[in-house]
């Protein structure tokens, strides 16, 4: 499927006759890699047209222009121009990027998708008058100049060639998605005290992918941890999620939906094995056992045993979609039983599920969406905690116990907010 087609029209592939259509059409293609329509557009009928609101530790930003508008936009920008902004962070007039684009994955991008970019950007978008939106930052942290420091320090020098799998081409292409265009890490691996990224590739440490957090959620390890990870994933199970939102193991929610509705469902499939062959070629972040299955759970469930606590509202609330063997339906509502999402450490992700409902995207493969009500309404703290820690604990999953504090702590923090938070 060529990258102009799977922008559904958003793409305007009309090429000046000086510009190469085929690179324009590869340009499109990389902006899906890259899944740029996501920050920068705040309205569908106008996309690219930026203005989405993004909540960082400092205060809100708002996403740019990237049509190529010449008041508004990126219609001055010169190659030159454009490359620094992208893989550097550094505006056109010099001063520095807030780290929410993620240039240090982003200076990875090759020469050749660079300029495929810009062609697709100047060539392939129709201008979209939009003023940008002054940054909802105080001062002093709204001055630019110490995130030049920031860069200095974080930032790697552009060094798009990524070779580190001992020749496995596959693997490669890959690593060079995953750490570049992809910008998985962004989301996927924890950051320091300074909001960095504690690694960029598996060159850097163990870090990498290791999970990290954004908008509440827990980004899970992409690692090969067998609970909490991708360890009992085979690459067949990591392309389809990336293709139709779910799999054998889990679906998507949250951030990660949009990501396979707006990116990843669009991208080849020869991409897609790439991806999921790197993923598969690192490690655990430590040893930790293997996911067997008990059936004692259900069998009491089955039996209508529901002495323990949780059990009963598991049987109410829960077991008509995911059922009491904890094994869900294939393809519609996912598994309980080896998902890394109930066994991660940090139970955010289940607990937002759980209080606010999550929604798995209708895609091209899988086009029928389904969605998991709220229960923070329905439910109690005690309710929840005892059926988080049931589901957390039963069918062979290995995770902690929480309790009614930690379900009332996060009542409090995931107030709705329209703002897309990131960092």
């Amino acid at each position: 499927m060529s990258g102009a087609a799977c922008l559904d029209g958003r793409a305007h592939a009309r090429a000046p006759a000086s510009v190469d259509p085929k690179l324009v059409e590869h340009g499109a293609y990389v902006a899906i890699l890259g899944d740029c329509v996501a920050c920068h557009t705040a309205q569908d009928d106008r996309p690219y047209a930026g203005g989405l609101p993004i909540a960082s530790p400092l205060g809100t930003i708002y996403s740019t222009n990237i049509t190529p508008d010449p008041d508004t936009g990126i219609g001055t920008y010169s190659y030159d121009d454009f490359e620094r902004a992208v893989r550097r962070g550094i505006r056109k007039d010099g001063k520095t990027l807030y780290p929410a684009m993620p240039y240090p994955d982003f200076s990875r991008i090759s020469d050749g998708d660079m300029h495929a970019l810009y062609a697709f950007f100047m060539s392939g978008l129709k201008p979209a008058h939009a003023p940008n939106k002054a940054a909802g930052i105080s001062w002093p942290l709204s001055m630019r100049w110490p995130l030049a420091w920031w860069r200095w320090v974080f930032v790697p020098k552009v060094q798009p060639a990524v070779a580190s799998t001992d020749g496995d081409a596959l693997a490669d292409r890959g690593a060079y998605l995953v750490e570049g265009p992809g910008h998985c890490g962004t989301c996927h691996t924890p950051r320091g005290m300074a909001l960095q990224q504690k690694a960029l590739s598996p060159r850097d440490g163990t870090a990498f992918l290791a999970g990290g957090q954004i908008d509440n959620y827990t980004a899970n390890t992409l690692r090969g941890d067998d609970l909490s990870g991708l360890g009992s994933w085979n690459e067949e199970d990591i392309v389809r999620f990336l293709k139709s939102g779910r799999n054998r193991h889990a679906a998507v929610f949250g951030g990660m939906a949009d990501v396979v509705f707006q990116s990843t469902q669009h991208m080849s499939d020869a991409d897609l094995q790439a991806i999921a062959h790197f993923l598969k070629t690192i490690p655990a972040t430590k040893a930790g056992p293997a996911f067997t299955y008990n059936p004692a759970a259900a069998q009491e469930l089955f039996a209508g045993n529901v002495s323990r606590r949780g059990a009963r509202t598991y049987i109410d609330n829960c077991a008509a979609c995911h059922r009491t063997s904890g094994k869900g339906y294939d393809d519609t509502f996912p598994a309980l039983a080896n998902n890394p999402v109930v066994n991660a450490a940090d139970p955010s992700s289940l607990l937002h599920l759980v209080l606010i409902g999550g929604t798995i995207p209708s895609t091209v493969s899988e086009p029928t969406h389904f969605a998991m009500p709220p229960f923070g309404d329905r439910l109690s703290d005690q309710e929840i905690a005892d059926v988080v820690t049931f589901i957390r604990s039963n069918w062979g999953n290995q995770a902690s116990a929480i309790n009614t504090e930690d379900v009332a702590k996060f009542r409090r923090l995931i107030a709705p907010s329209p703002v897309k938070k990131t960092l």
